[in-house]
């Protein structure tokens, strides 16, 4: 990739999953997706989708074998999920923070706020995942976005969502460099 994804100001981006436990109930997902605005969070992609067993397979093939495995890959596939490409300075690090730990217990009682504190209901249905580092991010990221190009997005347009005046659209449900119509309104957060 070119030289501006080293450069210590460029945003960094990172994959959100919002898992079926959460999008099952509209007012988790809501409050959910404002804690991404409220973050300062931007939201670059966001898609629902259903995502097919062997899909799962895939994604969590690093679990095989695991006790787990099994039940997480049928969770996962168990109803629609809500993908998101999250993009702020800290993506990864100020993402997993708002998530919290992995495991609900330990969730609830130290970082009862966070969004599995508040709203996980076992360690497989624990609302959320993200990605754990700058390769996963890509890789997660191409995984759920085929047709998005991480290149061209620091190429193109990451320099004007870094500088220029990104809004928030309501309806779109994203945020955008050059957002038309009376209804967006600007987001007033992020200060880089």
């Amino acid at each position: 990739m070119t030289s501006i994804l080293r450069s210590p100001q460029a945003l960094q981006l990172t994959l959100a999953l919002i898992k079926p436990d959460a999008v099952a109930h509209p007012l988790i997902l809501e409050a959910v997706h404002q804690q991404i605005l409220s973050n300062r969070l931007l939201i670059v992609r966001r898609r629902e989708l259903v995502w097919r067993r062997e899909d799962c397979r895939r994604f969590y093939r690093e679990h095989e074998g695991r006790f787990f495995y099994q039940r997480l890959v049928e969770f996962m596939a168990s109803g629609p999920i809500q993908a998101y490409i999250l993009a702020h300075p800290d993506a990864i690090q100020l993402w997993r923070m708002l998530m919290g730990p992995t495991r609900v217990f330990r969730a609830r009682h130290v970082a009862p706020d966070s969004i599995r504190g508040s709203f996980g209901l076992t360690d497989t249905r624990n609302t959320t995942h993200g990605s754990d580092s700058v390769a996963s991010a890509s890789r997660e990221i191409a995984a759920f976005f085929p047709d998005f190009s991480e290149q061209r997005w620091y190429e193109e347009e990451e320099p004007q969502w870094r500088w220029g005046a990104v809004r928030y659209s309501p309806e779109a449900g994203v945020h955008c460099a050059a957002c038309t119509g009376g209804q967006d309104r600007p987001d007033t957060g992020l200060s880089l």
